[in-house]
């Protein structure tokens, strides 16, 4: 075996906690620090939430989110909180929760039944895209992949209203790429990796169009071959990963920069 080709070190298991909830939150608390490491974080705001696993929470609801008032970069797996959707604290963390982060992520924990992991972020590339009429649109390969993928969900306000939820869990449907309009951009997938594939790829799709409209008018992608890239993008796919290996080989470079949010 190579080098490439090991998992990333294991982490010891907190005293006390189940095995299977330890490895959530070190996966959560790794994709912190690689949201960290390629500049997709703002201030101390958003958040990346995955489910307790149910062999922990009995097939209740809860989930993991960061612990508000920390930047990314200081997150670790065991300061992440353990909330349920109505955002009561189950750790005895003594960390708030915003508001604004268990709203929309457990309206679409709750309601979209495939949300293992919930992503958002405020990415200049993906706030600016999302500000326009037209949103994304079908100009390079990025969005080729994204094809009927793409779902939207129009600005409401600072998002800490629960009524909110089932309008943007309507919008959603079962497209895992969402721009939120005038807001930022947000995936949801079945795994973390997955999820991240997909949020990748999205903000991707929105950096090369703002790249691309700064120049001039772009060339659109025909809808046959979009069609065909969509179907044809097996990174996100479970038959072939869905974007463990990415996931993976972002975890050894935080490894190799700072291994802290193991502890």
């Amino acid at each position: 075996m190579t080098t490439l080709d090991m998992p990333p070190a294991s982490a010891p298991q907190k005293a006390g906690m189940h095995a299977d909830e330890w490895q959530a939150r070190v996966e959560l608390a790794a994709c912190y620090r690689i949201f960290d490491m390629l500049g997709w974080t703002e201030m101390i705001y958003n958040h990346i939430t995955l489910r307790v696993p149910e062999s922990v929470s009995g097939g209740e609801r809860q989930f993991l989110i960061n612990p508000f008032g920390l930047h990314y970069s200081e997150v670790t797996a065991s300061n992440l909180v353990k909330i349920d959707a109505q955002g009561r604290v189950l750790d005895g963390s003594r960390y708030p929760v915003n508001p604004a982060g268990f709203v929309v992520h457990a309206a679409i924990h709750e309601g979209v039944p495939g949300a293992h992991c919930v992503m958002h972020t405020h990415t200049t590339a993906g706030v600016a895209v999302a500000c326009l009429e037209d949103g994304l649109q079908q100009t390079n390969f990025y969005t080729a992949q994204l094809h009927e993928r793409i779902a939207y969900h129009d600005f409401e306000g600072i998002t800490v209203h629960a009524e909110e939820g089932p309008r943007l869990v309507e919008h959603i449907g079962d497209r895992q790429a969402v721009i939120l309009r005038n807001h930022g951009l947000l995936a949801w997938g079945r795994t973390l990796p997955q999820t991240f594939a997909v949020l990748w790829t999205l903000n991707r799709a929105c950096e090369i169009q703002m790249a691309t409209f700064s120049m001039g008018k772009a060339r659109p992608v025909p809808e046959d071959v979009a069609m065909r890239c969509s179907r044809d993008a097996l990174q996100f796919d479970p038959r072939h990963g869905a974007g463990q290996d990415v996931f993976d080989a972002l975890v050894r470079r935080v490894e190799r920069i700072d291994a802290s949010y193991k502890g």
